[in-house]
């Protein structure tokens, strides 16, 4: 149950619309728990779709033909063969009831998979009215995520990829036998998988690409046709009305009207489709511009979550240019930035930074791991006609298994851009400024991402983190300052609030406070919003100055200042605090899993990464201290994954000031073998 001050705060961020819409919400759900078991009742063929004998695809998700991949020499160095290995051997675990989401590697689901459970804590959701599951409380049902993750369904995609490249039987009949099962076990309104439209939107999608391509196993027919339209039609009823409003507009109302879109277009014969379908699409028209800066970065400030929805822009996308009826040339001109934005952020290294949340989320899995980034840039490229937006020319099965020729036509084709060479780029209206140079093949090349915009998507910044003017840093494409990550939202509180807080960033703390004030695991009663003052791209990196009010709040206001200068194989870190009284100061600089601290010198700190030798020089007037692993405090750790934790070295340089204060950090780049 959620405290009593979490609701005040929440009220405190609604208008009196959405207050009144709450109240309408609620009296809905009242009347629908009165007729739920007349809803719960299949309705007839005739009121799902004008006739059976119409009920064909609205569109192919692929052209591959069945068996395309099978005769390629297995272990051989044809990159089919490669991806024809690894499907199948993935989808033959799957066909197990073995599955793999979060730190769960291959889980033995069971013989029949219990799809309300928590299969980490072995908790079963309670099978009640959906809208009365407080899914927030792990003693009621356990880790929400850990429920939703196996029902969102992306593995009946991986059966179904099989099933196309293999032509075997089996897999299409693994595929109709879980879907059984789940239409059995989740009855329309019941547990937890009716509890949130989000869910319903990606579980969509995937039965839209899972059902499309083992369409021609013939085995969509009679009653598994029947109970499948009827389970669609109130997946879609449920979105359509129940779909993020208000202030909890964020990439969930995204997700929510892909799903729509990509259904109804699929299900194009089915009731109220062609209405829900114009008005799915006009949601994501709106929102591709409302939810997202010109630069092409999210406002929700979470990279993840900016790949997550581009997913669902870019699937929606390529399903209206299949069926005719495409989007906006405003809505491909903003898909196109926000594949930009991402591009530029991956040449820098092998890992992506991990500013904001990360829960893991994806919406298909159409490569040989669910998070291929390369294999997501390259439908990308393959879609704008730009080479450019690849950090690997490696072929990738992405554009394979989603586009089939859906491009954008442009009068003149941008050029191929070969270039790897890494050169500083401001995203100047979401606050993100890379300072880079070096080649992106030299194990010497730098690559420093800054942070100096708002915290998050507002009102809530549902998954932002106090975070402002913190950096990371990559040589040679490998890590090393690090944002820490995410690691969990329902099961742990405290480890919740760690990773989010500004001493799990590379920034400054002040008085052992955030720079925004927690109100909730979702919600900010204040924001740190960063300004950015000043950006002097070189050709050997430049510099960024910003700044941040975050701490004006407290009762002795401090205004942070940072400078960030790159030089080469040198980094200056200026940091100008403005304050009249005393304060605590901290600033933290969080080492990625393969660093690590060869010696101490007074203040003169030696890292090493592997043959990546860096020098510290920290303020000689701060007393350093090194945290790995610490859960007391919780402190040097790193989340690269929901629920995946692994100790890496934090350094905290601490000192108490009397006011105003300029520290200066250098780093440099010494030794490179």
């Amino acid at each position: 149950m959620q405290q009593i001050r979490w609701y005040v705060n929440r009220l405190r961020m609604m208008s009196a619309g959405e207050i009144l819409w709450r109240i309408y919400s609620a009296i809905r759900d009242i009347l629908d728990y009165l007729i739920l078991d007349f809803r719960q009742k299949p309705m007839k063929l005739s009121e799902l779709i004008a006739e059976k004998s119409l009920f064909t695809p609205g569109f192919r998700t692929s052209n591959i033909a069945l068996s395309e991949w099978r005769d390629k020499d297995i272990g051989s160095d044809n990159p089919q063969a490669r991806w024809y290995e690894n499907l199948i051997g993935r989808a033959d675990k799957i066909a197990q009831h073995k599955l793999s989401f979060f730190d769960l590697k291959d889980k033995f689901l069971g013989e029949t998979i219990d799809w309300n459970k928590d299969y980490k804590s072995g908790k079963s959701a309670p099978m009640k009215f959906a809208p009365h599951i407080d899914y927030r409380d792990f003693n009621i049902t356990g880790d929400c995520k850990f429920v939703w993750e196996p029902n969102r369904h992306h593995h009946l995609v991986v059966l179904a990829r099989a099933y196309r490249a293999s032509g075997e039987i089996r897999y299409a009949k693994e595929i109709i036998n879980q879907l059984t099962s789940w239409f059995e076990q989740c009855p329309y309104g019941i547990g937890m998988n009716w509890r949130s439209p989000l869910e319903l939107g990606v579980r969509l999608i995937n039965w839209v690409w899972a059902v499309d391509l083992m369409y021609e196993s013939n085995l969509i027919r009679d009653d598994f046709l029947h109970r499948l339209l009827d389970i669609v039609y109130k997946h879609l009823w449920e979105i359509v009305r129940k779909r993020s409003r208000c202030s909890s507009v964020n990439n969930h109302l995204i997700g929510e009207m892909a799903g729509v879109f990509v259904a109804t277009a699929y299900f194009k014969e089915m009731k109220n489709a062609k209405r829900w379908h114009i008005l799915s699409k006009e949601i994501l028209e709106r929102e591709i511009i409302n939810q997202t800066y010109p630069d092409g970065c999210s406002r929700e400030h979470a990279l993840r979550y900016h790949i997550f929805v581009m997913q669902f822009f870019l699937i929606a996308g390529v399903v209206a240019k299949k069926i005719g009826d495409d989007f906006s040339d405003n809505y491909w001109s903003r898909l196109e930035k926000m594949f930009e934005f991402v591009s530029a952020i991956a040449q820098g290294g092998e890992n992506l930074p991990m500013f904001g949340d990360y829960d893991d989320g994806y919406v298909l899995d159409l490569s040989y791991h669910p998070h291929d980034i390369n294999g997501l840039l390259s439908a990308g490229a393959e879609i704008f006609q730009r080479d450019d937006l690849r950090i690997s020319q490696s072929p990738s099965e992405w554009p394979i298994w989603l586009i089939d020729g859906a491009t954008i036509d442009k009068s003149t084709n941008l050029p191929a851009d070969n270039s790897t060479t890494l050169t500083s780029r401001a995203f100047t209206s979401s606050g993100y400024y890379l300072l880079q140079n070096g080649e992106r093949e030299d194990t010497d090349c730098v690559s420093l991402l800054f942070d100096s915009g708002q915290q998050g998507l507002k009102p809530l910044v549902a998954h932002g983190h106090a975070d402002a003017l913190s950096f990371v840093l990559r040589v040679g494409g490998k890590d090393i300052f690090i944002d820490s990550g995410t690691y969990d939202y329902f099961s742990f509180p405290d480890w919740r609030n760690y990773f989010r807080s500004t001493r799990a960033h590379n920034t400054v703390e002040i008085d052992g406070e955030n720079q925004a004030e927690l109100a909730g695991p979702f919600l900010w009663n204040t924001q740190a919003d960063a300004t950015a003052l000043e950006y002097q791209p070189t050709a050997a990196g430049g510099a960024i100055i910003g700044e941040h009010t975050g701490y004006f709040r407290l009762a002795n206001p401090v205004l942070h200042r940072r400078t960030i200068k790159l030089n080469d194989k040198t980094i200056t870190i200026i940091d100008n605090l403005e304050a009249i009284r005393q304060h605590k100061i901290t600033q933290y600089f969080h080492l990625a899993e393969n660093v690590r601290i060869d010696k101490i010198e007074t203040n003169h700190i030696f890292l090493r990464a592997d043959s990546i030798q860096i020098e510290m020089i920290i303020d000689e007037r701060l007393d350093i201290r090194t945290y790995m692993g610490s859960e007391n405090p919780i402190m040097g750790w790193s989340s690269r994954g929901y629920h995946r934790k692994t100790p890496i070295t934090t350094i905290a340089a601490e000192y108490q000031t009397n006011g105003a204060i300029t520290l200066n950090t250098t780093i440099l780049i010494v030794y490179k073998s």
